[in-house]
């Protein structure tokens, strides 16, 4: 029954596979697109060696597969010190 209406709408497999194949680049490109906030860093690693120095804040686009980014926060962590009692 899909083979025919495949063949009724005149819609060919190789342009099934077309469709595939275009969601699969554009699905990969989007996983490459990182986001840094005004308070992060991040550090990019090309095949694990660092490139350049920690950029950001902004919009990077990475290499799947190949490149890999660490997020580092730069905001102040304070916590509460319990008093000691000796």
């Amino acid at each position: 029954m899909g083979l025919a209406l495949l063949q009724a709408v005149s819609i060919g497999s190789g342009f099934v596979a077309l469709v595939v194949v275009v969601v699969v680049v554009v699905s990969v490109l989007g996983s490459g697109v990182k986001v840094i906030k005004e308070y992060e860093r991040g550090v990019i690693f090309r095949l694990g060696r660092v490139q350049g120095g920690p950029k950001g804040p902004g919009l990077f686009l990475l290499f799947p597969l190949v490149d890999s980014m660490v997020k580092i926060d730069l905001r102040t962590i304070t916590m509460d010190v319990p008093p000691r009692t000796s």
